[in-house]
């Protein structure tokens, strides 16, 4: 029998200590990757879904859900500001400011947000039409790819809106808005959203008082929900007081997405180093279980090592045997902990795709992962090594009186 097979039999002839020490160094690995797949996922989507945006400017309150919910589209607006507050910030000769696109959110379709804006918000993401034209007319919209797979609206088809953001709370009868084109699939926000002219999300709000009288747009009296800002130059010295003087001087919020962004990734670091720090708690107690197994093994099979060393065994060979034990613990369950996170992060994927529309995948692979196998298999070499030297050391004679 090679040493592998008389290794692997080794730690089957206990199973309950070998399951112990698998479900330990499991559940340790598994959780330092799930948070590698959890932290690596949410920072691309965060960073492609920025844009390059420098300034979000919208109603007063908080000014992370402000950038959660104009720039990433995954929480609801502070409320509205009127168009005229910020006509100034859009006009092409103004000093600091390069363009500006207004947003108008509040409606949604089967849960996928209606977006009221221009089309330069499609340039921010770089989208392309796959089928179809971008919107001109009235209540003409563009989806996301994402958008059309999920709802199955094709080129041409009518669909009604539903106020609210999410879940319905009530549904807009007198339009219907017709898809005028249907953007490629470009990995961004885009993919999720349904995009129309500004005037549109108005005239599907106001177009019908309570009497049934329709009215006219006056472009001076309606609302958005945000302004997203680009900077001509992020340096100027002017660029860097503008948000201040926004905040202190008018009725706006200026939230400054990076430095957000960068708050909200700090709060999440604080649980995700807590649950790191318990991920290798528990590979230190599997160690340590690993350790205690092959040590306690050791009296009962002490004659069993004699019988090998008279039949010509070498000590390299009984310390091989040994080390080899805890090496196989240690990649079986390094493994089992990589396919647990995984999984977890497949049923993590669903809820966020219910719950934000975020396309999450618990099949991305990641080049650390094979550094956690490596580093659970020197986890178990080091727990095998005061053990395999005393197997090495055993005395044939002795043991055999």
């Amino acid at each position: 029998m090679n040493i592998l097979k008389l290794s692997w039999k080794n730690i089957t002839a206990k199973p309950l200590v070998a399951l112990l020490s698998l479900i330990l160094l499991a559940l340790g690995v598994g959780l330092i990757s799930f948070l590698l797949l959890l932290n690596q996922q949410t920072t691309e989507k965060f960073e492609r879904n920025q844009g390059g945006v420098d300034l979000v400017l919208g109603a007063k309150g908080s000014p992370l859900q402000l950038i959660l919910s104009s720039i990433y589209h995954i929480d609801n607006p502070n409320g509205n500001i009127p168009l005229k507050s910020v006509k100034p910030f859009m006009n092409p000769k103004h000093p600091l400011i390069k363009k500006a696109i207004p947003l108008a959110l509040g409606d949604s379709y089967q849960t996928y947000r209606i977006v009221g804006t221009n089309h330069d918000y499609l340039d921010v993401y770089e989208g392309e039409i796959a089928n179809g034209r971008l919107w001109d007319g009235d209540f003409e919209v563009v989806i996301g790819a994402k958008v059309a797979e999920m709802t199955g609206l094709k080129f041409g088809d009518t669909f009604h809106s539903a106020h609210g953001l999410g879940e319905a709370i009530s549904h807009h009868d007198e339009h219907d808005f017709r898809v005028a084109g249907i953007l490629q699939k470009s990995n961004t926000v885009l993919d999720q959203l349904i995009l129309t002219d500004i005037r549109n999300v108005w005239l599907s709000h106001a177009s019908h008082d309570e009497e049934g009288h329709s009215h006219d747009i006056i472009e001076e009296e309606q609302d958005i929900t945000s302004l997203l800002v680009f900077y001509k130059n992020k340096t100027d010295l002017r660029t860097l007081n503008f948000p201040r003087g926004i905040n202190k001087n008018t009725d706006m919020l200026a939230a400054n997405p990076a430095y957000e962004t960068a708050r909200l990734f700090e709060m999440m670091g604080i649980a995700e180093r807590a649950l790191r720090f318990l991920a290798f708690a528990i590979v230190f107690v599997s160690a340590l279980s690993v350790f205690i197994s092959l040590y306690k093994s050791l009296k009962d099979r002490r004659y069993e090592l004699a019988i090998m060393r008279v039949m010509g065994s070498s000590r390299s060979k009984l310390f091989g045997l040994i080390t080899l034990e805890g090496v196989l613990l240690a990649l079986v369950g390094g493994l089992l902990g990589i396919l647990l996170a995984h999984v977890s992060m497949s049923v993590l994927a669903r809820y966020m795709q219910d719950a934000y529309q975020y396309s999450f995948t618990g099949w991305q692979f990641l080049p650390a992962e094979l550094y956690l196998i490596i580093g659970a298999l020197v986890i178990g070499f080091l727990a095998a090594i005061i053990p395999a030297i005393q197997a090495s050391n055993t005395d044939a004679a002795t043991m055999l009186k």
